[in-house]
């Protein structure tokens, strides 16, 4: 079945079926978002059955988001090329068919294989999601449509770790951690059949050509980073892991150079070079990798701590991180009913940051008092403050950095800044789970390790307080011309 809706800059009548079709793009977004965090509580149970160092552990999540990252810089512009329908559905497919190979991997190199295929179709898939919900809806659902994304993320970032937990706790038809996996065939099954049955078919009317080039200098770079930073502690730190970051840097300032040649040749760069220039977007750049490393990393520590140190099963793990999530899905609402993030603003980041370096600071303090029998219920008042300074953050964040973007830049700042979310995700779980296995290996004691990587979270959101001053005040408001140019 095939619908079709006009993606000029008028729109006689909204698509018919839109709110269907908002169901069918939000099945996948909860994919996606389950599989980003479902691994933290399931890893030791995956290496305790596959074997493996613990780099297996980091290159779960790391090689998901590396693989996001890259893949979503391109995934818009492959829904342009040959429709946001098409691409959507073969991101779901894949998506599905990856999933299915990670609960059959028999091994830990074919299960980060199929990891990093995961995070590959997903970038496919996503963006074609966002595309066409600007085209579906007119201006005055807009907000509505867009709205319902972060209660969804917030209510999948709660379900991950317990479902995780749950799943592997559980052993469904004796198949352990491998079902946190294959839960996605029905859900993908359905999202597909959703997608053929009722997306629009969706491409603009000028599409730009793909920048093969961009694509392998900006994959190449972000390889040479993340590998070292996960595997060279397991190798003992020889010195390639060192002249691969060092490639790294060289590869990713080509690129740069790369981009900026062929947007001064009037041709179509994967990253318009000249948004750099602006603070306001740089600087948003560089905020969303310190927070998302220090919130990632954070999350994978806490998850290993209480199931490897404080010996909690995985539900239990799961669900002594559920206050933290609690609290994220509060502060979004408040935040949302109050429109708070557009009266703050910038202050909002500053004040959310500072009561999340509460929390974290107070899970600390009660990891010192109570001792290796710490309860999830001691954990719980500050893990609530940390998820609420979370949604502070969170909340105004794209906002203002794309105000700071011309209307004809949108779609590149957002792909952009939306994989160095991914970024800031891998580079989290590369470099503070190396550090934390790295201290466990020179026999540091558990609770001495968890309070480095507390203080290390600190002072990333410390470095997120002063980065975001580079940030507009506020978002601009919409202009209702801009509005309806969907």
């Amino acid at each position: 079945m095939t619908h079709t809706i006009d993606t000029g800059p008028t729109t006689a009548t909204p698509y018919r079926r839109r709110w269907i079709a908002l169901f069918v793009i939000l099945a996948a977004e909860v994919m996606d978002l389950l599989d980003a965090m479902i691994t933290t509580i399931a890893a030791p149970s995956i290496q305790t059955d596959l074997g493996g160092s613990s780099s297996m552990i980091q290159w779960l999540g790391a090689g998901y988001t590396m693989a996001m990252a890259v893949g979503l810089v391109t995934g818009g512009r492959l829904g342009d090329l040959y429709g946001r329908k098409r691409m959507f559905a073969i991101g779901v497919l894949g998506f599905t068919a990856s999933s299915l190979l990670c609960g059959l991997a028999l091994s830990p190199e074919m299960l980060i294989g199929a990891r990093v295929l995961q995070g590959l179709f997903g970038a496919a898939m996503i963006p074609q999601g966002l595309g066409m919900i600007k085209e579906m809806f007119p201006p005055q659902e807009m907000a509505a449509a867009m709205g319902a994304f972060g209660p969804v993320m917030a209510l999948s970032t709660v379900a991950g770790p317990v479902l995780g937990g749950w799943l592997v706790d559980a052993d469904l038809f004796g198949t352990g951690w491998r079902m946190i996996f294959l839960i996605n065939l029905p859900i993908g099954l359905l999202a597909l059949i959703g997608a053929i049955s009722y997306l629009p078919e969706s491409r603009p009317s000028h599409a730009a050509r793909l920048d093969l080039t961009g694509v392998g200098l900006v994959s190449a770079a972000l390889f040479l980073l993340i590998f070292p930073l996960v595997q060279g502690r397991d190798l003992g730190w020889p010195a390639w892991t060192f002249a691969s970051m060092a490639a790294s840097i060289v590869l990713f300032v080509l690129f740069g150079r790369h981009q900026s040649r062929k947007e001064r040749a009037g041709g179509d760069p994967l990253v318009v070079m000249s948004l750099l220039r602006k603070r306001a977007f740089s600087g948003g750049l560089l905020t969303g990798v310190v927070f998302f490393s220090g919130m990632v990393g954070f999350s994978l520590v806490f998850g290993l701590y209480t199931q490897i140190a404080l010996g909690y099963d995985p539900l239990k793990a799961g669900l002594a991180g559920l206050p933290n999530a609690v609290g994220t899905l509060v502060g979004f609402i408040a935040v949302n009913a109050s429109g708070l993030a557009q009266k703050a603003g910038r202050k909002l980041i500053h004040i959310g940051a500072i009561i999340m370096m509460a929390g974290v600071i107070g899970v600390g303090v009660t990891l010192d008092l109570a001792g290796m029998g710490v309860t999830p219920w001691q954990l719980a008042p500050a893990l609530v403050v940390t998820g609420a300074g979370m949604s502070l953050i969170m909340a105004p964040f794209f906002d203002i950095v794309l105000a700071a973007v011309e209307p004809h830049e949108s779609g590149t700042a957002s792909g952009t800044l939306t994989a160095v979310q991914q970024l800031g995700s891998a580079l989290g779980t590369a470099a503070i789970g190396t550090i934390f296995f790295g201290l466990l290996e020179r026999h540091w004691r558990f609770d001495e390790t968890m309070r480095l990587t507390i203080w290390i979270t600190v002072g990333m959101l410390a470095a997120t307080f002063l980065t975001a001053f580079l940030l507009p005040l506020r978002a601009r408001p919409e202009e209702p011309e801009k509005a309806t140019q969907s």
